[in-house]
C-alpha cells in the first residue's frame, strides 16, 4: 500500500470515529431541544444522515480491506459524551448547541474535502462518490443552521423575557 492511500484509509478512519461522535452528539441534542420543535426535527433528520454517513464510510473502508478503528470510535463518542453532559448544566445550550453543530459541520466538510482529493489521487472513484455525496449533506445542515441561528437566538431570548401580568 502506497503513503497515499495508507493516509486516505487513516482520514477514512477518522472520518468514521468523526461520524460516530456526531451520533452521540446530534443524539444528546435531540433529546433537549423539545422547546423547539422545528430545529429537533431537522437535528433529528440529519441524525439519520449522519448514521448512514458512518454506514457508508465503513464500506469504503472494508471495501479497501480495512477496519474503522475501535479505538477512535470510542474516544470521539466520550467526547461527545462529555460535551452533551456539559450541555445539560448551561441554560442557553440550544443556542451553544447550534454554535458547535455550525462549527462541526464546517469541520466534516473539510474532512471530505480532503478525502474526496485524496480518493482521487489513488483512482478510488467509489469512495470519492460516498465522500461527494456526504460533503453535500454536511454543507446542507452547515447552511440550515447558518440561516436558523438568528431566529433560534431571538427565540431563546425571548423565551428568558419575564411574562407580563394581565390587568
Amino acid at each position: 500500500m502506497s503513503r497515499i492511500e495508507e493516509n486516505l484509509m487513516a482520514w477514512l478512519r477518522n472520518a468514521h470515529a468523526m461520524e460516530e461522535q456526531a451520533v452521540t452528539m446530534l443524539t444528546s441534542l435531540a433529546s433537549r431541544t423539545g422547546d423547539y420543535p422545528n430545529v429537533k426535527a431537522r437535528i433529528e433528520s440529519h441524525l439519520a444522515e449522519t448514521k448512514r454517513q458512518a454506514e457508508a464510510l465503513e464500506e469504503c473502508i472494508k471495501r479497501r480491506g480495512g477496519e474503522t478503528s475501535t479505538l477512535k470510535d470510542l474516544t470521539a463518542k466520550m467526547l461527545a459524551f462529555g460535551q452533551g453532559l456539559s450541555g445539560m448544566f448551561v441554560d442557553d445550550e440550544i443556542v451553544k448547541g447550534a454554535m458547535a453543530s455550525y462549527t462541526f459541520e464546517h469541520m466534516e466538510a473539510a474532512a471530505y474535502r480532503v478525502l474526496i482529493a485524496a480518493a482521487e489521487a489513488v483512482g478510488d472513484t467509489q469512495t470519492q462518490a460516498v465522500c461527494e455525496r456526504i460533503l453535500q449533506e454536511e454543507l446542507s445542515m452547515a447552511s440550515d443552521l447558518e440561516d436558523h441561528l438568528p431566529e433560534l437566538t431571538r427565540k431563546y431570548l425571548n423565551r428568558l423575557k419575564p411574562m407580563r401580568m394581565s390587568s
